[in-house]
């Protein structure tokens, strides 16, 4: 389904900001609590287990086709989040998070997405037309979720997905042009593991690969999710949920443990330590193991980026109880309970020793495409500001506004199939970071106004924070694909409003698009 610019208007897009929409930079003062819930009602911290989010299982194909293949729907249900009350998600099979994907590198498979939401928000009333994102994943425009590929009410359309890229943490998730933040905030996200021989070889697996979906929110009295972006600036609540659960606890071995941490609220970025100081070894990073692990005691963590720590948990007493908590950033909003995220209890149950991924910490990992370049190996620099123009989100003064009346043409990028390039981002927004995203690409971060990255940030990424003041540099090289990709920052509330410009790989103004992103394979009614 495409969508025109006057649809964008009417849908609550760039027609939605009026001259005085945005506010000044947000203060990190504690504010009143956003949530309405009774005192019995609001959720207490660490009184619920941890769940793990299921596998999709594989589905039986409809054709002859031999790659794999999995249907997945989109439904509204009631969730039990907050004690006594039911809130109403918006869930991939109608679960927050959706099930788990998982695949091999080298096997290609298919994902057939239903939408079968209501026609309208039951919340807040837009039209519920989705767009599905394998976030992290190569995949051809088509089947990249952009955000004008729209699939409306009891449309589908099926997605191929390559995993021809290295073992990674990916996740899926809602994209639909100016709806992505109530979207993806009312439920619409799963994670997708990809594996392969390297990580196998050197990571924790199965049980002990635990995948952590942190997000936040705020609710009404009644129980459901209430929405306050402060005006475009973005959603910060006052109840931190992993998994889909507020504050959950885990029992855990006393071994090592590999965690998959994706941050998938929608504005807010965290400061994750452990309770008791002790340091966490890092990994993998967005796009897959890292060359060499590093260790931290605490990390930033922006809106979608992955992080992979291991923690051991061999050194402690059965009873012993350990906090992940945040300490923030700059300019989200905090409340009472925002800086606790879950709990770890140590269990005196037997532990299998004979992996030896169960005691020993990996240091030495693998080399990537994107760790492997240098800055000589650039054909060209490029540099965007991300700012307020005329207070409209824009990236180089570009919107997706523009793009939608360029008849999705404009771009503010064209590099040649197989270029390397550095892109340079710098903040000038006045006061607020930005998670920025670029699909299709791994890339490494040079430097952080002039200064080395971060040691978790040294693995291959696809989205860099970029804060208050920062100019980060980047590399990357443009394989894989060619076409028209998205770039955004991923405080999706900047998204919407209208934060997204796109970039071409290996064609010209003109060139004929066997991969058009709204025409080559759009959705089609079941």
């Amino acid at each position: 389904m495409t969508i025109t610019r006057r649809t964008a208007l009417q849908v609550g897009g760039i027609g939605a900001i009026g001259a005085a929409a945005l506010t000044v930079p947000l203060t990190q003062a504690q504010a009143s609590t956003p949530s309405t819930l009774a005192t019995a009602n609001f959720p207490k911290r660490f009184a619920t287990p941890l769940p793990i989010p299921k596998e999709l299982p594989r589905s039986t194909s409809p054709d002859a086709e031999a790659s794999p293949y999995y249907e997945i729907s989109e439904l509204a249900a009631e969730a039990d989040i907050v004690p006594g009350l039911k809130t109403t998600v918006l869930g991939y099979n109608g679960v927050f998070p959706g099930p788990t994907i998982v695949a091999d590198k080298g096997e290609p498979i298919r994902v057939k997405v239903r939408n079968k939401l209501p026609l309208l928000h039951p919340t807040w009333g837009h039209a519920l037309h989705t767009s599905t994102h394998l976030h992290g994943s190569a995949s051809l425009p088509q089947y990249d979720g952009y955000a004008s590929d729209l699939t409306a009410k009891d449309q589908s359309k099926t997605y191929r997905y390559p995993n021809s890229q290295p073992a990674r943490t990916l996740w899926y998730h809602d994209h639909a042009v100016h709806n992505t933040a109530q979207n993806a905030y009312s439920g619409l996200a799963g994670q997708y593991h990809l594996h392969d021989d390297d990580e196998r070889r050197l990571l924790p697996q199965g049980e002990f690969d635990v995948p952590l979906t942190v997000t936040d929110a705020m609710f009404s009295r009644n129980g459901k999710l209430s929405y306050d972006d402060k005006t475009q600036s973005g959603l910060w609540g006052d109840v931190i949920l992993v998994n889909g659960k507020p504050w959950p606890v885990m029992k855990v071995k006393r071994r090592i443990y590999r965690f998959r941490v994706l941050n998938a609220s929608i504005s807010r970025s965290y400061r994750f330590s452990l309770s008791n100081g002790a340091p966490v070894t890092m990994v993998a990073t967005d796009g897959g193991l890292m060359p060499v692990a590093q260790t931290v005691t605490s990390w930033r963590h922006a809106g979608a980026e992955r992080y992979e720590v291991l923690i051991d948990f061999s050194k402690y007493a059965p009873g012993t109880r350990i906090e992940l908590r945040n300490a923030s950033n700059k300019n989200n909003i905090d409340f009472d309970f925002t800086g606790k995220v879950m709990a770890f209890d140590v269990t005196a149950d037997p532990v299998d020793l004979s992996d030896p991924k169960a005691t020993k910490l990996p240091t030495t990992l693998v080399p990537s495409t994107a760790m492997s370049l240098k800055p000589s190996d650039a054909v060209k620099t490029r540099r965007f500001r991300l700012k307020r123009d005329n207070n409209i989100w824009t990236i180089d003064g570009i919107t997706w506004g523009d793009v939608i009346a360029s008849e999705y043409q404009k771009v503010i990028a064209d590099p040649d199939y197989d270029a390397v390039e550095i892109w340079e981002f710098e903040n000038s927004s006045g006061g607020w970071y930005h998670p920025l995203h670029i699909h299709l690409v791994d890339f490494q971060i040079l430097s952080r106004n002039g200064n080395p990255p971060f040691a978790w940030e040294k693995g291959p990424k696809d989205v860099v924070y970029v804060g208050e003041g920062e100019t980060v540099r980047l590399i990357m090289r443009f394989e894989h694909q060619k076409g028209r990709y998205m770039v955004h920052c991923h405080n999706l509330p900047h998204e919407d409003h209208d934060m997204m410009a796109q970039f071409s790989v290996g064609y010209k103004a003109g060139d004929y698009d066997a991969n058009d992103p709204i025409k080559a394979d759009p959705a089609k009614y079941d």
